[in-house]
């Protein structure tokens, strides 16, 4: 299912034209219009899913394939350095734009773009606690 007012379901769909790189029946990869680096590309799929909770798992499977089928051509093609995946789900983890999609960033030496976080220092006890929480 489409959703009328997802800008991602109008560019995924062509009703917004975009700089595409690769098209099949689900999916549609762009360059990003404000790129963290050369060659930032968005894999969208052309229905409609809020977030990575709403996609079923073969669109999931799907995607992550294609994102690495895309990252080794991009990496043979823009010759970068390194290359990071991103998937934002839910405003406090950065997403702004609520169709499930995964970043695609070329990484290059010098880019001065910085994606991570400050390791937190939890004790063996504090981690055993997160571990009986998630599996228990």
């Amino acid at each position: 299912m489409k959703k009328d007012d997802c800008i991602f379901c109008k560019i995924a769909n062509g009703s917004i034209p975009s700089k595409t790189l690769y098209e099949d029946e689900q999916f549609r990869v762009i360059l990003d219009m404000g790129p963290a680096a050369k060659g930032h590309a968005l894999i969208l799929p052309k229905e409609h899913f809020a977030n990575l909770y709403e996609l079923p798992e073969e669109w999931c499977g799907k995607a992550f394939c294609l994102a690495k089928k895309m990252a080794e051509q991009m990496t043979q093609k823009l010759d970068c350095d390194g290359f990071n995946l991103v998937q934002n789900n839910g405003e406090t983890a950065g997403q702004t734009v609520f169709h499930f999609h995964i970043h695609m960033i070329p990484r290059y030496q010098e880019d001065g773009q910085k994606i991570g976080w400050k390791p937190l220092s939890p004790t063996p006890e504090e981690l055993e606690a997160v571990r009986a929480q998630i599996c228990g």
